[in-house]
Formats: C-alpha cells, structure tokens, sequence
C-alpha cells in the first residue's frame, strides 16, 4: 500500500438500520434481544441518534429513522456472533421474534439462522465454533 491510498480510518463504530418508529425499535432490541442501549440523543431539530448493541460489543447498531420514501424490511447483511446458535435460537422464538422455524446446519458452515426485527429487517445470527 502506498502513502496516496493509505486511510486513517481505524474501526467500523456504528452501522445503520432503517427504522419506522425508533420507539418500537428501541423496545424491539432492547427487550426482545436483550441489547443494551448507548445512546439516544436528540439529533437536529426534529430528529434522534439512537445507538444500540449487544452487551460488551464494540460495534453498535443504529436505529435510523426510515427516510420518507425509504423503507425499513431490507437485509442488513449484519451478522451476529454466538457461542450456540441453537440455544440463542430457541431462547428467541420463546420470546415472540421472528425467527426461521429451522436452525441452519450446512455441512462445512456454522450453524446460524436469521431473524427479523419490528419493521422486518433481516439480520443473521451464526455461531462462532461449529
């Protein structure tokens, strides 16, 4: 890498999610999932910055209000980290989030299955040893 093309950034801080009520949201995360909340932040005049993340995780998710003519129910292409996919599976269907009926076990891969949040988002949860 050369001098022209080396960056100063150093980490992945925060990543966003489009939300259509980041109340509902904050409820969602921080109740169902069990997140902690970081931050919520008035953020100009009519808006919040509202960050939440699983417990010692140093990457948070924030919880972006849906542009008008945007929309939430994308894939976020986020993937969480477990030490037991099917035990975090199991405990999140007992609690009511959409989860995939089946937990996913592809030979060669981890086990993992997705979930959707309050607005159908799509985010992935894989275990970190198979």
């Amino acid at each position: 890498m050369n001098e022209t093309t080396r960056t100063r950034i150093t980490d992945v801080r925060t990543i966003g999610v489009p939300v259509t009520d980041q109340e509902r949201a904050l409820d969602f995360y921080v109740g169902k999932l069990g997140f902690e909340k970081r931050m919520d932040v008035p953020f100009g005049p009519t808006q919040r910055w509202v960050e939440v993340a699983p417990p010692g995780a140093a990457t948070t998710i924030a919880l972006v209000a849906a542009r008008e003519g945007g929309s939430a129910g994308v894939d976020t292409g986020i993937r969480f980290t477990t030490d037991d996919a099917a035990a975090d599976h199991a405990d999140l269907r007992a609690r009511g989030v959409d989860a995939d009926q089946e937990l996913l076990n592809l030979v060669g891969a981890p086990p993992m299955f997705t979930f959707r949040d309050q607005d159908g988002n799509r985010l992935v949860v894989v275990q970190s040893r198979p």
